[in-house]
């Protein structure tokens, strides 16, 4: 069993990267809109939307863990100024860890001129319809940017199987490859 966490800031590729790396591994994608866009219709951006969101995480994590998939790639914005993703994190992992599955985590790192680029695409506002009020959500890049550390500190991710890419100038498909030969997925 594999788990793979793909994280950084909002429209770094992380599900576009994700996409090209299910057709490369046979892993599935879970990306994090999934639960959000179910969700917000009902209960908006509110905390009861996210704690939801985080219960059916849960459960679909330790259901597949406990199942006879190959793994899973989990897309996730990674806030590193909140010890409540870090607890998400080790929590999420440990999941999977627990069931002798081997954890893996990518970080992606862009841009923001092209972050915003992204933002606008076509695939990204096809499976993201929070996101399709473009205003909103470059307003909402900007300053959640401003508020929060959406990448790590060299050295501060200590898992065996990490590493770090900076996607700016490279296609999803061109990132996945890099994912998929780095841990011969």
């Amino acid at each position: 069993m594999k788990f793979v966490l793909i994280f950084g800031p909002q429209a770094v590729g992380k599900m576009t990267v994700g996409q090209e790396l299910e057709k490369i591994s046979g892993l599935k994608l879970f990306h994090n809109h999934m639960t959000i866009e179910l969700l917000e219709p009902f209960f908006n951006f509110s905390p009861k939307m996210w704690e939801l969101s985080d219960l059916f995480r849960m459960e679909i994590f330790k259901a597949i863990s406990e199942s006879d998939q190959e793994g899973i790639i989990f897309t996730y914005v990674w806030a590193f100024d909140q010890q409540a993703d870090w607890d998400f994190v080790d929590t999420i992992c440990g999941i999977f860890e627990s069931k002798d599955a081997t954890t893996y985590l990518v970080e992606l790192e862009a841009d923001v001129s092209e972050r915003l680029d992204r933002n606008k695409s076509a695939n990204r506002l096809k499976h993201k319809p929070t996101k399709r009020n473009v205003e909103w959500s470059d307003n909402e890049l900007k300053s959640t940017m401003k508020e929060h550390r959406l990448n790590s500190f060299e050295g501060e991710i200590k898992k065996e199987n990490y590493t770090r890419i900076t996607n700016t100038n490279l296609s999803a498909e061109e990132t996945a490859k890099i994912i998929s030969s780095t841990f011969n997925l």
